[in-house]
């Protein structure tokens, strides 16, 4: 028999689907970054998978918050080594 339970990846995959129209409707620029969300989303798949008493979706937000919070992170980071060599 096959699978009767849909994987995580093809949920997030039908959710981007669904997505489509407001996607297209959203500027190029926009829509780079858009795409960019569900990228992040997808490299913590299996924390996703894992995270059972949330919605896969709202999983999938989660994950995306993560990767801009590493990302904002990563610039502090950055602005404040450029702040140590300007007062230097």
């Amino acid at each position: 028999m096959g699978r009767t339970v849909i994987t995580i990846t093809q949920q997030l995959n039908e959710t981007e689907s669904m997505l489509s129209r407001f996607r297209r409707t959203l500027r190029r620029s926009d829509q780079y970054i858009f795409d960019g969300l569900f990228a992040a989303a997808r490299r913590h798949i299996a924390a996703i998978g894992q995270a059972e008493s949330l919605l896969p979706f709202e999983s999938a937000l989660l994950a995306m918050l993560l990767e801009q919070a590493k990302e904002i992170a990563v610039l502090q980071q950055e602005l404040d080594e450029l702040k140590k060599k300007r007062t230097c």
